[in-house]
């Protein structure tokens, strides 16, 4: 497969870009090559700009849960871009997009459109902050919740202890007030609630992990921690800009019966195009300015391209509901062939898989969490990446991220997926 292409348009593009990328992983630092240009996209296949086609199973990491250009969403984008790409005023998309979120999700009573999954989580937690009075937020050590300060913080050394920045340029006094704990384990949360409870602003949590690959909750652990920061008081936070919408109609909410005071937005409620949002409880919401003290702006949020894209997928999945069990079947299907070719070949392979969302980890412990996700063999997962590749197959280039399935993917992408797994687990063993 001839990738010279790519090769010389990531040199161009390093003299212009930091790395030659505008986001870290699309690098492909992390699997030992350089990234793949990619020219066009279309169903479940992207093409790269020297012709090469692959089954795509990045979909933008994680938007285009219909695959790419779908007509009905490049229908809605091409008739709003007609009348005005951006007003920097009220439009009614907006309220429409709004309705639908609040009617698919139980526990939101009012959204907040704005830009990204970053300034979603990021607002959100400014949220927690001013409706309580509290400072402290806990978040989980492996979950990403996108690159605010606050949120870039590591795990400390012990239990209930604060950890430091973990980029730099974040002042370390954040780390004051950021505390990480391990996910899937309950007893952390009670130690540290039981020590500093009424400090506690808030918990974020990402329902379904999807940055240190996928990492289902425990049965009853997402429930516990509702029960906790309902008893002292904190807000609970629940970070749906991966999970959202995939996992079910209602996302992760719909599919754990959760409760949540506020929640985040991203990724497939834009259709493709930038876009996050957070909601909840109107009590909480109503914080936010105008109607409270709590500060939040965007000059484009709302803006009525997105909206359309949005309103369009939406609408899409609430009109055609069995696409979510479509969705499982595949999943599944490529679960079980994934096992037993690895058991067929001998080699040491987890399969973490929650719906349309799965990771393959290259280990002989399962994985629940960061510690044991950090185990993996990321040599054996360079190998899988790039034969995988070979063959024709585009997964995330990074032991830690999802594999995201479609609406698109066929019969046909699952088999041939399938097979080109074998192949290299018949390398690997």
């Amino acid at each position: 497969m001839d990738t010279s292409k790519s090769k010389t348009a990531f040199d161009e593009a390093k003299k212009y870009i930091p790395g030659g990328v505008n986001s870290p992983v699309r690098a492909f630092k992390n699997v030992g090559t350089y990234p793949l240009f990619i020219e066009r996209a279309n169903g479940s296949k992207i093409y790269d700009i020297d012709g090469n086609e692959y089954i795509d199973y990045v979909g933008s990491w994680g938007p285009m849960f219909l695959g790419h250009c779908k007509e009905i969403v490049l229908e809605a984008v091409k008739e709003a871009c007609d009348k005005g790409m951006s007003f920097g005023a009220p439009c009614l998309a907006e309220t429409e997009l709004a309705k639908r979120i609040c009617s698919l999700v139980p526990c939101v009573d009012v959204v907040r459109m704005v830009n990204s999954g970053t300034e979603a989580t990021m607002s959100a937690i400014r949220l927690a902050r001013g409706y309580t009075g509290r400072n402290i937020i806990i978040k989980f050590e492996g979950c990403y919740h996108g690159h605010s300060d606050s949120l870039l913080i590591k795990a400390g050394s012990g239990a209930a202890t604060f950890g430091s920045a973990s980029s730099a340029g974040v002042p370390e006094d954040f780390a004051k007030y950021t505390l990480v704990l391990p996910y899937n384990d309950i007893d952390a949360i009670e130690d540290a609630f039981e020590k500093m409870g009424s400090k506690i602003a808030g918990v974020i949590i990402e329902p379904v992990a999807g940055n240190m690959g996928v990492v289902p909750p425990k049965d009853g652990y997402l429930q516990k921690i509702r029960e906790i920061t309902k008893k002292y008081g904190s807000v609970f936070i629940v970070d749906e800009v991966m999970t959202g919408f995939r996992l079910s109609a209602s996302g992760a909410i719909g599919r754990f019966g959760l409760d949540a005071d506020i929640v985040t937005f991203g990724k497939i409620i834009g259709g493709g195009m930038p876009v996050g949002a957070y909601g909840g409880k109107r009590e909480i919401m109503e914080f936010v300015s105008p109607t409270g003290p709590v500060y939040q702006a965007g000059t484009l949020s709302g803006n009525p391209l997105a909206m359309a894209a949005g309103n369009a997928q939406i609408k899409y999945l609430q009109e055609n509901p069995y696409i979510y069990e479509e969705i499982e079947q595949k999943g599944a299907y490529l679960e079980g062939e994934f096992k037993k070719s690895a058991e067929k070949y001998g080699v040491n392979v987890r399969v973490n898989r929650v719906g349309s969302m799965m990771s393959v980890f290259f280990t002989d412990n399962d994985v629940t969490n960061f510690e044991t996700a950090s185990k993996s063999d990321t040599e054996k997962f360079k190998v899988y990446f790039n034969e995988m590749l070979k063959q024709g197959i585009y997964l995330a280039p990074s032991q830690f991220e999802s594999l995201f399935l479609s609406d698109a993917h066929t019969k046909a992408d699952l088999e041939k997926t399938a097979s080109a797994f074998d192949k290299v687990m018949e390398i690997l063993r």
